[in-house]
C-alpha cells in the first residue's frame, strides 16, 4: 500500500490537485492500493490513516524538499504508527522535477512568433528554515539552469531570505529588463497566490498532475517497499 502524505492546504484547489494526482498514480499502476494524508490543515491526518489501514505499507511525502516535515511529522508518526514501515525521502531534488518545471515554464513562455527566451529565471520555493531544504532547492536549481542554458536563483516565499520578490527586484536592478518565475509548489493555494504577484513578467503555474511526477511518487514507493522489506529480511537473518 502506498500512502501519499503532501503538507495540506486549507485551499480546496490543493486538496483536489493532490487527489488528481493519486488518481493519475492509480491509474498508472492498476492495482496498486493508494491512500492520501495530510501533515496538517487538510484530513485525513497521517496519523490516522496508518492506524486505519491494513497490511504493508511505504508512506511516500509530496513535498520537494527534506527538512522537518519529512525528518519529525512523517518519520515519527511512521515510527510510532507502524514499525518498519518504508518512509521514502522528499521527492525533490530529482531530474523527473525538473522535467515538470521545464514544462510548466514552457507553457507560461509559450510564444510561436518570440525567439527563445534567454532572461533570468527565480525558482520560487515555498520556504522553509531547515538548511536542507534550502540545499534541495539550490540543487534544483542548478539542473534547472543547465536544462534551460539560463540563469536560476532559487528564492523563496517566506520564512527565510531571499524572497522571491526581493530577487525578482534584484535582477531586474542588475540591468535584466524581463525575468520569469517558475513556481515550484505541487498544487494551487496561498502560496501560489503569492508567487504569482511577485512581479515577474511570467509565473508558471504549479506542477499540478504531470507525467514526471507520477513516475516519479511510483520510483519513491518502490525504493520506500524495497528498503522496508530488505531492512525486515536483515531483522530475521540477525
Amino acid at each position: 500500500m502506498l500512502v501519499a502524505v503532501a503538507h495540506g492546504s486549507r485551499n480546496p484547489a490543493a486538496q483536489a490537485n493532490i487527489r488528481a494526482l493519486l488518481d493519475a498514480v492509480r491509474a498508472a499502476r492498476p492495482g496498486l492500493d493508494v491512500r492520501e494524508a495530510y501533515i496538517e490543515l487538510a484530513s485525513p491526518l497521517l496519523p490516522e490513516v496508518l492506524a486505519d489501514v491494513p497490511g504493508e505499507v511505504a508512506v511516500v511525502p509530496l513535498l520537494l524538499g527534506n527538512g522537518y516535515h519529512i525528518a519529525h511529522d512523517v518519520a515519527g508518526a511512521a515510527a510510532f504508527h507502524r514499525p518498519g514501515a518504508g518512509v521514502a525521502p522528499a521527492l525533490g531534488p530529482d531530474d523527473l522535477l525538473v522535467d515538470a518545471l521545464a514544462d510548466r515554464l514552457a507553457e507560461a513562455e509559450y510564444c510561436p512568433v518570440c525567439p527563445p527566451p534567454t532572461n533570468p529565471v527565480v525558482l520560487a520555493v515555498a520556504g522553509s528554515s531547515d538548511p536542507r531544504s534550502h540545499a534541495d532547492a539550490d540543487a534544483v536549481a542548478a539542473v534547472l539552469a543547465a536544462r534551460l542554458g539560463r540563469e536560476v536563483v532559487a528564492a523563496y516565499n517566506s520564512s527565510t531570505t531571499p524572497s522571491v520578490v526581493e530577487t525578482v527586484a534584484a535582477l531586474r536592478a542588475a540591468g535584466h529588463h524581463r525575468v520569469s518565475a517558475a513556481t515550484y509548489l505541487l498544487s494551487p493555494g496561498r502560496f501560489a497566490t503569492e508567487i504569482k504577484a511577485c512581479g515577474a513578467d511570467l509565473v508558471s503555474d504549479p506542477l499540478g498532475v504531470h507525467p514526471a511526477l507520477v513516475e516519479l511518487v511510483l520510483r519513491r514507493y518502490d525504493a520506500a517497499r524495497a528498503s522496508s522489506r530488505s531492512l525486515q529480511r536483515s531483522t530475521v537473518a540477525g
